[in-house]
């Protein structure tokens, strides 16, 4: 027959067992949160994302669509300085046809074209 295992042992191979399957318990918890985190950060740039596209669909609204006189000089760069802190070259490109209208036709057409874009670049998570 064999040698009896002892106690001690006994308790040793228990506590490594306990162990490892804290770690696999915790292995597993971990990347469990570290998706979710993922996912909560990519949510989170959504959000700011879509508060600056509402920032500046507001501001544009405000000061252009409900203007009664034309559009000073600190106005534009204020629609200009927050268009380009969008870092969209889309709703950019869409601000630039808008800009560079020539007639009034042209100008009304630009405008829902860019608030279409605007509307299109805002997403829920």
């Amino acid at each position: 027959m064999g040698k009896p295992v002892s106690l001690l042992t006994s308790i040793c191979i228990a506590v490594v067992l306990i162990l490892l399957i804290s770690n696999v318990f915790f292995i597993v918890k971990y990347f469990g949160l570290s998706k979710e985190l993922n996912q909560n950060k990519i949510a989170l740039e959504t959000q700011k994302t879509n508060q600056k596209v509402l920032d500046f669909t507001k501001l544009f609204i405000d000061e252009v669509l409900k203007a009664n006189a034309e559009i000073n000089f600190d106005t534009r760069l204020k629609l200009e300085n927050a268009v380009r802190g969008l870092n969209d070259q889309d709703i950019l490109t869409q601000w630039q046809k808008f800009t560079d209208s020539k007639a009034e036709g042209e100008a009304q057409l630009e405008v829902k074209n860019l608030l279409e874009t605007l509307v299109g670049k805002i997403r829920i998570p």
